[in-house]
């Protein structure tokens, strides 16, 4: 469910801002200022969260990050002026942001390696859920002005406090109980040995750790501007009306369903590297659709569906998968906060000139965005297609020496 309230708050946030610009009174400054609110807390969340769900345990964190987010969505939804709006976009992405890799941690140790990637995948599936969910919703009250918003936002509030009432019910990581244990008795496993911020970046953990960093990274500037900037470039560029513009994305809304299910089909069998080969071509050619074709109708539909291969099998679904399965337990929520932390702020840079590279030429921005996504997909195989197979959690019981 971090995964449903990350895409949740996201879709939500954008509608909302909307509906309180007339009611409140806000400038497009001031939304502005409060949407990057919600990235940079997210951003921070992750690689905060991330160190603290390793230091002090996963389940104090993700009750912690769901108290957080009740409070920050129950405050947007009673807010009356900018200042409350913009503290409360913070705590709120924040909060995600912290939630998301001690959430996946906490799945990831409570399953098997017949199972882990199928659940990890799960949550993608629940990612698009949150994203359709909103979507309707928000269509819903987009003419109710105030209480529109209001709507959206208790929406979030309700979620999170029936998943924080769950969670209660939900123990320690075992695993992570194991790992903090041999390391307060001073045994030398690899899972107790391991706990190190500096760790990730020699023997082992080094490459997957910078491979992760900039795949994800690098990927996500495209996924990114797909969904922050479709119906933008369409309107602007495709010379298509706004309506439509968002009608087109209904159609690929069963498609990406079954995009998911698919993925967690071959989520734990090595088949997946190849599906990641095939995804990173096609996504880069959807990009390459545009600036042979230019922007229309017709190009968003086709380059939408070869990218849909693309976003299923070779963006965040693998790279979740993998950052489970790369890092010991000590440092596996410290790795995945830092690569989702590089990748948000990342993205939100290029989306602050985006705009104005698409004025310059649509063109030339869709064709680095394909250089910039085959130079990400490349990276991730060059360093998985030795290490896709690697299973962390097979090792990290072996003595120190052993393993050395």
């Amino acid at each position: 469910m971090a995964s449903y309230i990350d895409a949740a708050a996201i879709v939500s946030f954008g509608t909302a801002m909307v509906l309180y610009q007339e009611a409140i009174g806000l400038t497009s400054g001031q939304i502005g200022l409060a949407s990057g609110g919600l990235t940079l807390g997210i951003a921070c969340g992750a690689i905060v969260g991330g160190r603290l769900g390793d230091r002090f345990g996963r389940r104090p964190i993700f009750t912690i990050t769901m108290v957080l987010i009740v409070g920050a969505a129950a405050a947007l939804a009673l807010a009356g002026s900018f200042p409350v709006i913009v503290v409360a976009a913070l705590v709120l992405g924040f909060a995600t942001g912290a939630d998301l890799p001690v959430s996946l941690s906490t799945i990831s140790e409570a399953a098997s390696d017949e199972n882990r990637g199928r659940l990890i995948g799960f949550t993608q599936l629940l990612w698009a859920v949150g994203i359709i969910v909103c979507a309707f919703l928000s269509a819903g009250v987009a003419s109710l002005g105030r209480f529109g918003a209001q709507i959206l936002f208790l929406h979030i509030a309700v979620v999170a406090l029936v998943v924080l009432i769950g969670r209660l019910t939900i123990p320690e990581s075992a695993t992570w109980l194991i790992a903090r244990d041999e390391r307060r008795q001073g045994i030398q496993t690899v899972r107790a040995g391991r706990a190190s911020v500096m760790d990730l970046m020699r023997g082992s953990y080094r490459a997957p750790f910078l491979g992760l960093l900039g795949f994800y990274a690098l990927t996500n500037l495209v996924a990114n501007t797909g969904g922050q900037f479709g119906s933008y470039l369409l309107v602007n560029v495709g010379g298509v009306d706004l309506q439509t513009a968002t009608l087109i994305g209904l159609p690929f809304i069963p498609l990406g369903v079954v995009g998911a299910l698919w993925f967690m089909k071959i989520a734990d069998s090595p088949k997946r590297l190849t599906y990641f080969a095939v995804g990173s071509i096609c996504w880069v050619v959807a990009q390459l659709v545009y600036v042979v074709f230019g922007i229309s109708l017709v190009t968003a539909i086709i380059a939408g569906l070869i990218g849909l291969v693309g976003t299923t099998f070779a963006s965040e679904g693998i790279m979740k998968i993998w950052t489970q399965e790369q890092f010991p337990t000590l440092l596996r929520t410290t790795a995945q906060g830092a690569i989702i932390t590089v990748a948000r702020l990342s993205a939100a840079l290029l989306a602050t000139v985006t705009p104005l590279l698409v004025a310059f030429s649509p063109r030339l921005f869709y064709l680095f965005l394909a250089v910039v996504l085959a130079i990400g997909c490349g990276v991730g195989w060059k360093v998985f297609r030795t290490r896709d197979q690697h299973d962390e959690f097979n090792t990290e019981a072996q003595k120190e020496a052993v393993a050395a």
